[in-house]
């Protein structure tokens, strides 16, 4: 009997600790305050007389994101499953809420004004559909592989996707993503999860179609010269270009001089390229392609469903969102607006992608270590 205490203590104590996957993420979040700096300099200036102004901004949601991170990751993950319910509805009624009382930018309702804080509740409602969905998938292993329960998994998604879209569709495709790609690692039956696709993207398509203003952007994705909206594109794609094999040196671009509007925020990919030119974008997209590899690692490691479903919800939301900016940035997509993980400017996005960042982490302390 005591050995098998004594044994049962040194398991308790030989737990993992993914360190690699922390370090990958303080390297970005370094790296994005100092690119942040060289892009947002110019616009600090000219609009609030402090060069420092998004830098000091980001640096404290930076701190704020460290801090949600190391709580989430000393929690044990299981308890998340208790909230599951409360989750979905939280971030279904903030999305609700934000339509009918939020903060307008740039002609969208996405800000949600609390008085002390102003926040993007569609950030909220990602982190909330990976703790809703990795709950229900987790306790329906042997129903998932058949068809009607995917359908009415997708269904339960629908509405909050359907209503963050009305004025951000962009993220209404990332939870659809992360709902999709839920299904996929908890489904034996590949052909009904490409039914399910196949099915969400003529959703998709029929959105944008009912939408004048969503169905331009195709157009300005194929002649971005034709059109003043296209301005953007046109100034990113030219920042691209310019930068060459090792770019004109870091902080030396030019476009972020008011060409590029809003440089700091989805756009600063194409300052990256700029000043860093085509060998610091892809050392930048080696890097997540590191992040999304250590998720990888801890989601097949995990303890249990639940831990593996949570770690590939993170997993599928920080990829998908890396694809689509750069993707928008090099114009190989419609623009979106949507921002790159750890590097743009975001006080929200930042929070919320540090307490995914911890809940992987504590799945990765779930982990035991073999003898």
């Amino acid at each position: 009997m005591g050995r098998k205490r004594e044994a049962d203590k040194r398991q308790r104590k030989s737990r993992y600790f993914d360190y690699s996957l922390l370090l990958i993420v303080v390297f970005l979040i370094c790296f994005g305050l100092v690119v942040l700096y060289s892009t947002s300099a110019y616009n600090g200036q000219v609009k609030f007389g402090d060069p420092g102004y998004y830098l000091k901004k980001q640096l404290f949601a930076d701190l704020v994101g460290i801090a949600v991170m190391a709580f989430v990751a000393s929690i044990d993950y299981r308890v998340w499953r208790y909230f599951w319910l409360l989750a979905y509805a939280v971030g279904l009624g903030l999305c609700v809420i934000v339509l009918f009382v939020g903060d307008s930018l740039n002609g969208a309702k996405r800000w949600l004004d609390l008085g002390f804080i102003s926040f993007q509740p569609s950030e909220a409602a990602k982190l909330a559909i990976i703790v809703f969905l990795a709950t229900v998938i987790s306790r329906l292993p042997k129903q998932i592989g058949k068809f009607k329960t995917l359908v009415k998994i997708m269904v339960v998604v629908s509405p909050m996707a359907g209503i963050v879209a009305i004025e951000n569709l962009s993220t209404a495709v990332i939870i659809m993503g992360i709902a999709i790609a839920l299904v996929f690692v908890a489904s034996p039956k590949y052909m009904q999860f490409f039914a399910l696709g196949g099915a969400v993207l003529a959703s998709g398509a029929a959105f944008v179609v009912f939408e004048s203003y969503r169905a331009d952007r195709f157009k300005i994705w194929l002649h971005p010269e034709k059109y003043e909206k296209g301005y953007q594109t046109l100034q990113g794609l030219y920042a691209i270009g310019s930068g060459g094999l090792f770019g004109k040196g870091l902080g030396a671009g030019m476009q972020k001089l008011g060409f590029v509007p809003e440089a700091q925020n989805d756009m600063i990919f194409s300052i990256i390229c700029e000043e860093l030119g085509l060998f610091g974008a892809i050392c930048v997209i080696l890097l997540f392609a590191i992040l999304i590899w250590r998720f990888m690692v801890i989601a097949s490691n995990a303890q249990d469903l639940y831990g593996a479903l949570l770690v590939t919800g993170v997993l599928a939301h920080i990829a998908i969102q890396v694809i689509l900016n750069i993707a928008v940035v090099t114009n190989s997509i419609p623009n979106t607006g949507i921002s790159l993980p750890f590097i743009s400017y975001g006080g929200t996005s930042i929070v919320f992608l540090m307490a995914e960042i911890g809940l992987a982490l504590s799945v990765s302390r779930g982990i035991p270590l073999e003898e």
